[in-house]
């Protein structure tokens, strides 16, 4: 009998079924982002030009409070326009002058698909069941892999991207996580900038090849997120300390 009294006594106390916040650690977030996107490319220079809406399911998978696995479901809209920049409409023609004056504009949606490894800069977390010099806010860091979709009215033109990118997470409440993040998606793909509607593609305007990711598009995202912690594991009970 005694030995089944320290045996609740313990359960309740080190694993209790209502869980306070600050004696767990959670090894999953999910939750969405709002923000705007641009894009970088023949018909685009300036960053933050012709900025886009774009909205994300995000959802982390947490090794511990430095480190984390973050995967997006993402979309966004892009648009350029080539305006006073030059580029010839035939960059095969010869043409001592460069030849005829070419202009675009396009508009299109990009999905998205991707993990990152976050490493957080500090310690994320908070209340006493934490290790001491944890942080509730933190700047981290983030790269990873990804595929990119854009839609279009005659073709769907895909590639892969690598996405890089910094960010600052804050907890609102022992389960509650705000975040403002931005990252840079760079792609194997150069034809992002389709020109609507007679669909003139950017591809090598300037007839300079390129390979990998060297001359390609690239689009940005600026978002702001709200997780939710779940799937809580008791710190106490499984004796777990991260040192750094």
């Amino acid at each position: 009998m005694k030995k089944l009294l320290v045996i609740v006594f313990c359960f309740c106390f080190c694993c209790p079924l209502g869980g306070k916040a600050q004696d767990e650690l959670y090894r999953m977030e999910l939750g969405g982002g709002l923000g705007g996107a641009f894009y970088i490319g023949d018909a685009n220079s300036k960053p933050f030009a012709n900025l886009g809406p774009m909205g994300s399911i995000v959802a982390r998978y947490i090794f511990n409070p430095r480190m984390a696995i973050k995967g997006n479901l993402a979309v966004g809209h892009i648009s350029g326009d080539t305006g006073a920049d030059f580029f010839p409409q035939d960059a095969g023609s010869g043409d001592a002058a460069g030849g005829a004056r070419g202009t675009a504009t396009f508009k299109r949606n990009v999905i998205d698909i991707g993990a990152q490894f976050e490493f957080n800069f500090w310690g994320y977390g908070i209340g006493h069941g934490y290790e001491e010099g944890y942080s509730r806010i933190t700047p981290y860091m983030l790269a990873g892999a990804g595929l990119t979709l854009a839609p279009g009215h005659v073709r769907t033109d895909a590639g892969f991207n690598i996405p890089i990118g910094v960010g600052v997470k804050f907890k609102l409440r022992p389960r509650l996580n705000i975040g403002f993040e931005w990252s840079m998606r760079f792609t194997t793909t150069d034809r992002l900038d389709v020109s609507n509607p007679d669909g003139v593609v950017l591809e090598d305007p300037y007839g300079v090849r390129s390979a990998g990711f060297k001359n390609k598009d690239c689009y940005s995202f600026t978002m702001v997120s709200i997780t939710y912690d779940l799937f809580p594991k008791c710190v106490n009970c499984n004796n777990i300390k991260y040192v750094f």
